[in-house]
């Protein structure tokens, strides 16, 4: 071979291998950041130009695309609707996406680099490549008991499982229906987005289980955070504590009653009576005599003053929860009034669940996740959750001393109507005063353990929902429990 040819061989294989080596980069390596650029005028057709990947529980799909035969071929449809909407989002051509969709867009639109080996395939087939599906925690039967009961009522309720943190029923009330935000016809998106009333904060497509419109006011479920700091500094359930009629808090303030003249009347009382009665006054002056710095480190122990995510898997970011607080108590009669869950406390359901799950696993609480598995179209399993603590905010001897005192308040106290016969169940009623007026908060959280087996706690909350309102979130909270458990 001449000199000349060769060197023309060897600039023809250079460029070969640049084009192969740019081919990959743009194919495999920044698919997924030329995929998501809204800049890119082909997203738009190249989303619905093939099937996204469905979104399920269990066998069946709460989110899928079919085939429409139009120039955007595939449109998303969400057999469930509103029900599962605070978790599923919705997929929408002029609004973009939330939830599940938005967070687990790269595997439900095929991008992700977990089909790099499908992509590949598929890209010398001359194929576009299927997205995956996502496989969510969800018990399909507590979500139904969770959506069924808050029907025609205002606000929200969460069940995990302590032991590893799976999410099994997220529901909230009032929702909405994403299938019209999926139309592609734009009168149609628009008319749906403007009925549901975005702009509000706190219209149908608020997700008040993740504190969307919120956090709000716990009441009386503080009472759990300040017991568990008074069991880790030298309490027991059988410790007395002063309580009475009321209290006028030494630097002035509010002066603090109990709900009913009832309820402790007397000096003292032991801890145990002062949470199953639900003692204001007690707990007010538990709160003081333990100081600030003791209640509000215990409730960030617990999780609040700290900003949470709901992790996808696999992915960066997460579904965003908002935060709940302890505000920051100064003074008697602030300190007082937080350790009643009020003053600057606020809280959101899925936190209760949080701080109810801990207790039953004995003091131990895990990371909640929502997504189980990502499966292939196939439905061949390409990445699976893994359990991950969050926290350990109590000792396994604070966990069993808190339980004892949460149990009677089921058995005995606030929370009769969450009993499920032959299954241990403890809990902790709230009702939270909110502006001048306004119908109380009515609250909820509890777990159920089979033979010391930890297997649901929740967290319950009825906005604005007035005189019964923590019972009725009371007998939802049970609701849900009983449908985990196959009651």
């Amino acid at each position: 071979m001449n000199p000349t040819l060769r060197r023309s061989s060897l600039v023809i294989f250079v460029m070969f291998l640049a084009l192969l080596g740019n081919l990959t980069r743009v194919q495999f390596i920044q698919a997924k950041s030329y995929a998501e650029n809204p800049a890119n005028p082909r997203i738009l057709k190249d989303a619905y130009s093939t099937p996204r990947g469905a979104i399920m529980v269990g066998r069946d799909p709460i989110a899928y695309s079919k085939d429409t035969g139009g120039e955007l071929r595939y449109q998303r449809f969400y057999p469930k609707g509103a029900e599962y909407s605070p978790i599923t989002g919705y997929m929408s051509q002029v609004y973009g996406s939330t939830g599940v969709e938005r967070y687990e867009n790269s595997v439900l639109n095929g991008t992700d680099d977990i089909l790099f080996t499908q992509k590949l395939s598929d890209t010398i087939t001359g194929k576009k490549t299927a997205g995956a599906n996502v496989l969510l925690t969800i018990n399909a039967k507590a979500q139904d008991a969770a959506w069924n009961a808050l029907k025609g009522r205002k606000g929200a309720a969460v069940a995990v499982d302590p032991k590893t943190g799976k999410i099994l029923a997220m529901a909230t009330s009032p929702s909405f229906d994403p299938n019209p935000l999926a139309s592609h016809q734009t009168k149609t998106v628009t008319d749906a987005w403007n009925s549901y009333d975005p702009s509000s904060g706190s219209g149908p497509m608020a997700n008040r289980a993740l504190g969307g419109g919120g956090p709000w006011p716990p009441g009386s479920t503080m009472k759990v955070v300040v017991s568990a700091a008074a069991l880790e500094n030298g309490y027991d359930p059988s410790t007395s504590i002063p309580a009475g009629r009321s209290y006028q808090p030494e630097d002035g303030g509010q002066e603090i009653h109990n709900d009913v003249d009832s309820i402790c009347p007397q000096d003292q009382v032991t801890m145990l009576v002062a949470l199953r009665d639900s003692c204001n006054t007690g707990f007010a002056k538990l709160g003081v005599k333990l100081g600030a710095q003791t209640v509000v480190s215990k409730a960030e122990a617990f999780g609040l003053n700290k900003a949470m995510t709901i992790p996808m898997l696999g992915q960066d970011q997460g579904l965003p929860v908002a935060k709940s607080v302890t505000g920051d108590p100064k003074g008697a009669s602030q300190v007082a009034q937080s350790s009643i869950g009020q003053f600057n406390v606020a809280e959101t359901p899925f936190q209760e669940a949080m701080i109810a799950g801990a207790v039953a696993n004995d003091g131990t609480e895990m990371q909640p996740y929502l997504v189980q598995e990502i499966q292939g179209s196939d439905y061949s399993t390409l990445r699976t959750a893994q359990e991950q603590k969050f926290g350990h905010p109590i000792s396994s001897d604070t966990a069993g001393k808190l339980r004892e005192m949460m149990n009677a308040v089921v058995s005995d106290g606030t929370g009769r109507r969450a009993q499920i016969p032959g299954i241990e169940v403890g809990g902790k009623t709230g009702t939270a005063e909110h502006g001048d007026g306004a119908p109380e908060h009515g609250w909820f959280m509890g777990y159920a353990r089979d033979n010391g087996d930890p297997k649901v706690a929740v967290g319950v909350f009825l906005e604005s929902a007035g005189e019964g309102g923590s019972a009725d979130a009371t007998q939802i909270g049970g609701d849900i429990m009983k449908a985990v458990l196959g009651k």
